[in-house]
C-alpha cells in the first residue's frame, strides 16, 4: 500500500484549494477566476516540468505514444472541470460547491466499474449510495 502515503498527501493539500480559491476570486479585490486558474495551473505546470526534469523522464518521447490521446482527452476534461470549479467557487459557498464537484470520486468510481472491469461489490454500492446521500446532505440549504 505504498500510494497510501501519497492519497493521504493529496487529501490533505487538495483540501486548501478550495477556501484559498473561494479567498482569492471573492471579496474585496476578487481575482478574476480564469485569472487565478492560470496563475494556479501555471505553478502546476512548473512544479510537473522540475519534477520531469529530476527523474529524467523524457516526455518527448510520450507526446506521440499510443495512449497520448487519452492524455489529451484528460487534459481537456481536467481544463474544463477545473476552470468550472474555480469559478464556482468564485460564485458559491465552499461547504457546497467542494462536495458537488467532489462527486466526480463517485462518478469516476461508477466508469471504472463499467467501462474498465473494476470489481463491484454491495460494499462499494452502499458507498456510493452513502455518498450520494451525503453530499446531497451538505449541499441542500
Amino acid at each position: 500500500m505504498n500510494y497510501l502515503p501519497w492519497a493521504l498527501l493529496a487529501l490533505v493539500t487538495y483540501t486548501l484549494v478550495a477556501p484559498l480559491m473561494s479567498f482569492a476570486t471573492t471579496g474585496n479585490s476578487p481575482v478574476p477566476s480564469n485569472v487565478a486558474t492560470l496563475m494556479a495551473n501555471s505553478v502546476l505546470v512548473l512544479v510537473t516540468l522540475g519534477l520531469v526534469l529530476v527523474t529524467n523522464e523524457n516526455a518527448a518521447n510520450y507526446i506521440t505514444h499510443p495512449k497520448s490521446p487519452y492524455i489529451y482527452a484528460a487534459g481537456l476534461c481536467l481544463s474544463i472541470g477545473i476552470l468550472s470549479y474555480y469559478r464556482a467557487l468564485s460564485l458559491g459557498q465552499v461547504s457546497v460547491v467542494t462536495p458537488v464537484f467532489g462527486m466526480f470520486l463517485v462518478t469516476s468510481s461508477i466508469l471504472g466499474i463499467v467501462f474498465l472491469d473494476e470489481p463491484f461489490s454491495a460494499r462499494k454500492a452502499a458507498g456510493i449510495a452513502l455518498a450520494v446521500v451525503s453530499v446531497y446532505l451538505v449541499s441542500v440549504e
